[in-house]
């Protein structure tokens, strides 16, 4: 699966319902650190596919979903699991650091 667009619109069932963790990158067109993040995390999209759902949030059209989840900054990624915010990290992230955001919300996993 690509990584999908999460609007305001879509939000509930993209990553409220999901039954995968989610993980989100909050960005915008004009952002330099955005656009180094993007291909890093477009890479583990590919990597953890049925796995994960990776998913972006434009900052400047849904700004309701980044002051939801307080995004001050960006980029910003942020982890849900079940429906449930996890964790969130700001500033571009290396493929380690998302395996490792990743990884501190499996706990209790079988």
């Amino acid at each position: 699966m690509a990584v999908i667009t999460v609007t305001n619109d879509n939000f509930e069932q993209e990553v409220l319902a999901a039954k995968l963790p989610v993980i989100l990158d909050f960005w915008a067109d004009w952002c330099g650190p955005c656009k180094m993040q993007a291909p890093v995390f477009d890479a583990l999209a590919g990597e953890l596919d049925g796995k994960v759902i990776f998913g972006k949030v434009n900052v400047d059209e849904e700004a309701a979903l980044a002051l939801k989840y307080q995004v001050m900054s960006i980029p910003t990624i942020v982890v849900m699991r079940y429906g449930i915010f996890q964790t969130k990290a700001i500033g571009v992230q290396t493929r380690e650091g998302l395996l490792e955001l990743l990884k501190s919300c499996e706990d209790g996993e079988n």
